[in-house]
C-alpha cells in the first residue's frame, strides 16, 4: 500500500525540483571541468592519481560531487511537509539534505522554537542543520522587514554551506494571496505575477509547493504525525497579510464560489509569463533608443508601447542608482510625463538620490 495521497503528492513535488536541481548541478559541473583540468598543471594530475591509486584507484573528488539542498523551515505545516519531503526524496537521490530556521526574534520564546526545529529536522537526518537570529528592522513595515531580514539569513546560509537550492513550503494559498496585495496596491502585472516556481541569485530560491493548497500540504503533516507549529502572527489582524487569509479570501469564495484560489494562482503564472515576454522586448528595445552616447532619445522612446517604455524607463532608473523596491508606479508614470507630456517640466528627484531630466530632446538619468 502507498503513502497517502497528500503525502505522494509533496513527495512528488519535491522530487520533481531535485531533478532539476541535479541536471543543472551536473551541467555546470561538465562545463567547469575542462577548464579546471586545463589550468591543472600535469604534476598535480598525477599526483592525485597515485593518491587515488593508494585507496583501490577511486577518484577523490576536490568538492563534493552531490548538490546540497536546504530548506527553509520554520516549523509550521507547510515547511515541516516540506522538510520531511526533501528527507524522503533525498535518500534516493545523489542529493544532500540540510535544513536552517530562522529566529526573528519577534515573540516571546521564539530561541527555544528555533532549537525545537534544529531538533526535529535532525531527527529527519538532515545535515547541516542550524538556527540563525536575524535582528528585525522597520523600514517598510514589519512584514516586509522580517522578510527582508529573513531572506539575508537565508542567503549568508546558502553561501557558506554551499547550496545549490534552498528550497521554501510557500503554497497555492500564498500565492493567491500574494496577487491580491499585489493587486490592492495598484502594482503592475510583474507584481501581479506573484511568486515564481526559482528566483534569487542563480534561482537560488525553489518553491516546489506553488501547485499544492495549504490543506493537502497540512494533511500531509497530520497522516505523518508531524509536530507543527501554528505562528499566533498568521491569525494576528494586526498584519495585512493575515486578515487578507481569514477574511478577505473566504469573503470573496463567499461571494463567487469556490474556486478563487486557483484562479488567482492561475493568474499569476499568466501575468508572469506576459511579463517575462514585455521585459525581453524592452531589453531589445533599449539598444535602439540610446544614441551614440548612451543617453536616451525621447523622440525614440515616445513612439514605443507604454508597458515597452515604462520598463526601458525602470531599467534605466535602476541602473542609475534607485532602488529597485523604492520605485513605485507614481514614479514611473513622473518620468514618463517628461516623455508624453512635457511642458518644460523641472527634474524629477527620485529614490536613491537619482534625478530625471529632460534636455535637448535627451533624458538625462543621473545619481546627485
Amino acid at each position: 500500500m502507498g503513502p497517502h495521497p497528500a503525502v505522494a503528492a509533496i513527495r512528488l513535488a519535491v522530487r520533481r525540483v531535485l531533478h532539476d536541481v541535479l541536471t543543472e548541478f551536473h551541467r555546470h559541473a561538465d562545463h567547469d571541468r575542462p577548464a579546471e583540468a586545463a589550468r591543472r598543471p600535469a604534476h598535480a594530475a598525477r599526483s592525485r592519481y597515485a593518491e587515488a591509486g593508494a585507496v583501490g584507484r577511486r577518484t577523490l573528488p576536490e568538492r563534493p560531487d552531490t548538490p546540497l539542498v536546504l530548506v527553509a523551515c520554520s516549523g509550521g505545516a507547510d515547511s515541516m511537509a516540506l522538510a520531511s519531503a526533501l528527507a524522503f526524496e533525498a535518500r534516493k537521490l545523489a542529493v544532500r539534505a540540510g535544513g536552517i530556521t530562522v529566529d526573528h526574534n519577534l515573540q516571546p520564546g521564539s530561541g527555544l522554537r528555533a532549537a525545537e526545529v534544529v531538533t526535529r529536522l535532525t531527527a529527519m537526518d538532515l545535515d547541516p542543520v542550524e538556527a540563525v537570529a536575524v535582528h528585525v528592522g522597520r523600514e517598510g513595515g514589519p512584514e516586509a522587514a522580517a522578510r527582508d531580514a529573513r531572506y539575508a539569513a537565508l542567503d549568508a546560509a546558502a553561501e557558506r554551506h554551499g547550496a545549490a537550492a534552498v528550497l521554501l513550503g510557500h503554497t497555492r494559498d500564498d500565492q493567491a494571496e500574494t496577487v491580491l496585495l499585489g493587486l490592492a496596491r495598484g502594482s503592475g502585472i510583474r507584481s501581479l505575477s506573484g511568486m515564481a516556481a526559482a528566483s534569487g541569485p542563480a534561482d537560488r530560491y525553489r518553491r516546489p509547493f506553488l501547485q499544492l493548497d495549504r490543506q493537502a500540504v497540512r494533511k500531509a503533516c497530520l497522516v505523518q504525525s508531524l509536530p507543527v507549529w501554528d505562528d499566533p502572527h498568521n491569525i494576528d489582524p494586526a498584519f495585512t497579510r493575515s486578515r487578507l487569509r481569514h477574511e478577505g479570501l473566504p469573503a470573496l469564495e463567499k461571494a463567487l464560489g469556490k474556486g478563487v484560489v486557483e484562479a488567482l494562482a492561475r493568474t499569476a503564472q499568466l501575468s508572469r509569463d506576459d511579463a517575462d515576454a514585455l521585459d525581453t522586448w524592452a531589453a531589445q528595445a533599449e539598444l535602439s533608443v540610446r544614441d551614440e552616447t548612451g543617453r536616451l532619445e525621447c523622440a525614440k522612446l515616445y513612439v514605443l508601447p507604454p508597458a515597452v517604455r515604462r520598463r526601458v524607463l525602470r531599467r534605466a532608473l535602476i541602473e542609475a542608482g534607485a532602488p529597485a523596491g523604492s520605485l513605485f508606479a507614481r514614479h514611473l508614470e513622473e518620468v514618463d510625463r517628461l516623455i508624453t507630456g512635457w511642458r518644460g517640466q523641472r527634474a524629477i528627484n527620485l529614490p536613491g538620490r537619482v534625478e530625471a531630466m529632460r534636455q535637448g530632446g535627451r533624458l538625462v538619468i543621473r545619481q546627485s
